[in-house]
């Protein structure tokens, strides 16, 4: 077992704050959701603690702010060459505290290095543009330009699915802008969170600067939203969450990557063979555990019954058991209550005319990759966000008919299509009503500089390295009065 893993397991983890490792009044059980070992002592921070992070972060701002660009792209180029070095730690760590098998995690570490370095290369390019003023009468005789600033502290929220990497999609953006940052990371997962604030620690990033806040969500999270030195919050989880976060946070700026229940569209003219991995990865890596995990197909009657038949026997194929086994893809969901709900959802499936074509249950406390076909619009495994290995397929007779069936849902983060038709493709980019729309791949594919964000439930603003900083940075108009 590597070092930091092993430290991790059964000690006290410390809260973060202005450089330090500082007590809390109380400490919690981290436990494995596989195993459901006793892996760490979580700090608990309390409203006093929590605002003496923000109070830390708020000092540091004029020390990360009047930094040069130049050092802050040094301080993120170290921050992923030390990530490198630790990779193999950073993955167990991951792999641990969210049961994610250990192939995701090492894909996940190796998209976070290149997230800080394209975070280090984004602080460099962060710059205005000049303002013809002479092309209005009341212009003659003046110059004007725009500065991008640092928009002060931020508040940072983040999910357990991706504990690394959508961390560096908030930290990476504002150290690159000049930004602080006081982190709250998901219950669950607060390992890879502390391992990643020692991380910039020793690639020299000003104390103050990366603060990282353990603690419950009703504690920590109300804290930070609400104190008027926070100047933004950035959220990754659930509707309801970040529906609550924008009602309490008033005039902040809010960046809110909520849920989905992302689809994809077959057309007739594809060859099935060709995409089956792509579906498997898209609806059962991370088991389903992604907010743009492949939730729903809807497959031309001509490929139907063809893409069914091999889609369920690659899903059969899918090993389970310990996330640390290099062989396994799918273990178990973040948390028994997950699994609970799911079962729940597979009962009321069995009511209705759908038929479970394979998995709907629980085998060794591991959800089986399940894929459903003819499921109701209105059921709870078609209409509501499963974040779990469960898959509906359904027969269209056109891609209008797709289209429409996409579109009916309160969710709109990333939808894909396959299709050999150009027209095709380009009505679907039209017509699907979501941030982000995938030709000839599943819903589920990202890379980190891409714009990546969505429309109705699914939020707003944009991550992405260069989208992130702009929603962390704020415009200045400059006018030169020459007369």
């Amino acid at each position: 077992m590597s070092r930091l893993a092993n430290q991790a397991k059964s000690i006290k983890q410390f809260l973060f704050i202005n450089g330090t490792k500082i007590e809390a009044p109380a400490y919690a059980p981290l436990y494995s959701p596989y195993s459901g070992e006793e892996i760490a002592q979580i700090a608990m921070a309390d409203r006093h603690l929590t605002k003496q992070a923000i109070t830390a972060a708020y000092h540091a701002c004029k020390v990360i702010g009047k930094m040069p660009a130049y050092q802050r792209a040094e301080i993120l180029e170290r921050v992923a060459a030390l990530l490198k070095e630790r990779a193999d730690e950073a993955a167990e760590i991951i792999s641990r505290e969210s049961a994610k098998p250990i192939m995701f995690a090492q894909a996940e570490v190796a998209r976070t290095i290149e997230t800080y370095k394209f975070s280090a290369e984004e602080a460099k390019r962060i710059h205005g543009e000049t303002i013809p003023f002479d092309a209005a009468a009341g212009g003659a005789g003046r110059i004007g330009y725009t500065v991008r600033e640092p928009i002060g502290v931020i508040g940072a929220i983040t999910p357990f699915n991706f504990p690394l990497n959508l961390v560096a999609h908030k930290v990476g953006p504002a150290v690159a802008a000049g930004n602080t940052i006081v982190l709250k990371p998901a219950s669950q997962t607060p390992l890879s969170a502390l391992f990643i604030a020692e991380i910039f620690a020793e690639a020299g990033l000003p104390a103050g600067v990366l603060n990282v806040v353990t603690g419950p969500g009703g504690t920590v999270g109300d804290a930070i939203v609400e104190d008027e030195r926070v100047s933004m919050i950035t959220f990754t989880g659930s509707p309801s969450v970040g529906i609550s976060i924008r009602k309490k946070a008033g005039l902040k700026k809010t960046t809110l990557e909520l849920g989905s229940n992302s689809a994809l569209i077959i057309d007739k003219s594809v060859k099935i063979d060709e995409i089956i991995d792509r579906c498997i990865m898209g609806a059962f890596s991370n088991q389903g555990q992604v907010c743009i995990s492949l939730q729903r197909v809807y497959a031309h009657r001509e490929i139907y019954e063809e893409f069914v038949e091999k889609f369920t026997k690659a899903a059969k194929q899918l090993k389970a058991g310990d996330p640390l086994d290099p062989e396994t893809y799918i273990s178990a969901l973040i948390a028994k209550g997950e699994a609970d709900r799911l079962l729940e959802w597979m009962e009321e499936t069995k009511a209705s005319d759908a038929q479970i074509i394979t998995g709907g249950k629980l085998k060794n406390g591991i959800l089986e990759p399940t894929i459903i076909t003819g499921a109701d619009r209105k059921l709870k495994v078609s209409c509501q966000e499963a974040f779990a290995p469960v898959v509906v397929v359904n027969q269209i007779d056109s891609i209008e008919e797709a289209v429409e069936q996409v579109n009916d849902s309160r969710y709109g983060l990333q939808a894909g299509i396959y299709t050999n038709d150009i027209k095709t493709a380009l009505y679907a980019s039209q017509e699907l009503q979501v941030g982000g729309v995938i030709i000839n791949d599943v819903p589920t594919y990202r890379v980190d500089q891409m714009p990546y964000g969505g429309v109705k439930e699914s939020g707003t603003g944009r991550e992405g390295i260069k989208y992130a900083v702009e929603e962390m940075t704020e415009m200045k108009l400059v006018v030169w009065n020459q007369s």
